[in-house]
């Protein structure tokens, strides 16, 4: 049960991220573009705090190439960072062909 719960949390997390990154973000005064949907349904389980780091699905490569991820780490509050591990993100961007550049922020994780 426990892990149903932590599954639920980062796809209620993650749905929050995509109803508020898609439009535009007056704070930052940017937006961030992408499949959100797809990034919940195909990526959550590769990115979630517990759990070792394991290699991301092609579907989910398929999503994160529609992301713009460095736009997307700028919108990471601690809330996300409680269940999603920010070095397992950069390695899923990594693995999928879109490596963050040495010293980047994504939320408060700066990529080594």
């Amino acid at each position: 049960m426990a892990i149903s719960n932590v599954h639920f949390t980062i796809l209620a997390i993650l749905s929050v991220i995509g109803i508020l990154i898609p439009g535009n973000n007056v704070a930052l005064g940017q937006e961030c573009h992408g499949d959100f949907q797809g990034l919940i349904t195909q990526c959550s389980k590769y990115v979630q705090i517990r759990g070792p780091q394991t290699d991301p699905s092609p579907d989910c490569c398929n999503t994160i190439k529609t992301l713009d991820v460095p736009c997307v780490c700028k919108q990471v509050t601690n809330d996300i960072e409680a269940v999603i591990d920010m070095a397992k993100v950069a390695h899923v961007a990594q693995y999928c062909g879109i490596p963050l550049a040495h010293g980047t922020k994504c939320g408060s994780f700066t990529i080594p």
